[in-house]
C-alpha cells in the first residue's frame, strides 16, 4: 500500500450494526490506522473523507477564515461539529459517529465513490438521486462553504 491513493471507482460496502464500513484495499495506505481521516458531512448529503495530504489544505483555508466573518464562523461551526477524525482498523474499517450516520441517512448498504483526492460515503439511493439530477440545488451551506473556498 502506497502512502499516497487516488479515490477513484465506486464500492458498495455493508455497514455493521457499529457503524463500522470497509474502505477498499486501493484506497488504503500505511498509517492509515491512525486517526488520519477528517470525516466531514457534505452539504450534498453524504460523507466526505479527507486523508492527510488534503487535511492541510483544508486547515489553511480554515484557519483563513476571518473572526468577524459571522456566517463563515457559524458554517464553520455546523461543519466542524458534526466531524469526526478516525483512520483503520486492522480489517480496513472505518467507524462511523452516529452524527455523520444520521447526516448520510445511511443505513444497511454503503456506495464509497471516489473524487480523486478524497472519497465520499453515501446512501445508495441518494447517491443514484445525486448523479440523475440536472438541475444544481444550492442550498445556504453550500454558498457559505463555496464562498470560503472549503
Amino acid at each position: 500500500m502506497s502512502s499516497k491513493c487516488l479515490y477513484v471507482g465506486e464500492f458498495r460496502h455493508n455497514l455493521d450494526e457499529k457503524n463500522r464500513l470497509t474502505v477498499p484495499s486501493k484506497w488504503r495506505f500505511d498509517g492509515d490506522n491512525e486517526a488520519v481521516y477528517l470525516a466531514l458531512p457534505n452539504p450534498i448529503g453524504c460523507v466526505t473523507l479527507y486523508p492527510p495530504a488534503m487535511i492541510q489544505k483544508l486547515e489553511d483555508k480554515v484557519s483563513a477564515v476571518s473572526l468577524g466573518n459571522k456566517r463563515g464562523q457559524k458554517a464553520l461551526a455546523r461543519l466542524f461539529s458534526k466531524a469526526d477524525t478516525l483512520g483503520c482498523d486492522k480489517q480496513g474499517r472505518i467507524t462511523l459517529s452516529e452524527k455523520l450516520v444520521q447526516h448520510a441517512d445511511l443505513a444497511k448498504e454503503a456506495v464509497l465513490a471516489g473524487s480523486y483526492v478524497t472519497f465520499h460515503i453515501w446512501n445508495p439511493e441518494v447517491f443514484q438521486n445525486y448523479l440523475s439530477t440536472d438541475a444544481e440545488e444550492v442550498d445556504e451551506m453550500s454558498a457559505i462553504l463555496t464562498e470560503l473556498g472549503l
